[in-house]
């Protein structure tokens, strides 16, 4: 074999990597697409030239546009649930309700097109998610709350509802992907800033610690 067969062999990608690339760039161009169109306003081929991939490439990988929508509600419910499965037990909430909120505050930073397609989805009637609601999320919400619950008997904070905790936190930091324009129209910005969300964070984090009863400190 030549030196420049050798060389080229080393320098050749990972069929998995290439793959998983391709996926990764279909999927953050069919959020754009599906954020700004809709469901029904956006094609096949508009997520593509989004992508800057041919159509067959993208229906190579996930074979239609509903495939390619559930893919998108798919990675932020995995997102939003890994956070939550990071919750456990023997940690206190004092740190582990704040390292929450940072995670689904920059979440929303982060994938602001995914929760706002997710929002519009559950404001629809869960068409394309709501197997995923009532299995998976269903499954880690129980988990979470259930650790609400030890906390409480543990008398790390107060016998606030757990469930409408859970609810609350969501609320409280999805917000700042769903209503981002909102916010930036108020605040006259083009775009929120890490301030902006640092600040989101240390108010949220007092706001829910202080109501749950958890010493600051």
């Amino acid at each position: 074999m030549t030196e420049k067969k050798k060389a080229a062999r080393r320098t050749r990608r990972p069929l998995t990597e290439i793959r998983q690339e391709n996926i990764d760039q279909i999927v953050k161009a069919a959020e754009k697409q599906f954020a700004d169109n809709g469901f029904s306003g956006t094609t096949v081929s508009s997520i593509a030239e989004a992508a800057g991939l041919p159509k067959p490439n993208v229906l190579y990988y996930f074979k239609s546009k509903e495939g390619l929508y559930r893919a998108v509600l798919k990675r932020i419910l995995e997102l939003w649930m890994e956070a939550m499965h990071d919750l456990h037990v023997d940690d206190h909430p004092r740190e582990a309700l704040r390292g929450y909120i940072v995670r689904k505050l920059r979440q929303s930073r982060d994938f602001p097109d995914a929760s706002k397609i997710f929002a519009a989805e559950i404001l629809h009637g869960a068409p394309y998610v709501r197997e995923e609601l009532e299995g998976p999320l269903k499954r880690q919400f129980d988990d979470t709350v259930a650790v609400f619950r030890a906390w409480i008997a543990k008398g790390w904070m107060d016998p606030v509802n757990p469930e409408h905790l859970m609810f609350t936190l969501w609320a409280s930091t999805q917000s700042y992907a769903d209503f981002a324009l909102q916010m930036k129209v108020l605040l006259g910005r083009e775009e929120l800033t890490d301030d902006d969300f640092d600040n989101a964070i240390e108010l949220l984090t007092r706001l829910v610690l202080k109501g749950c009863g958890v010493k600051m400190v």
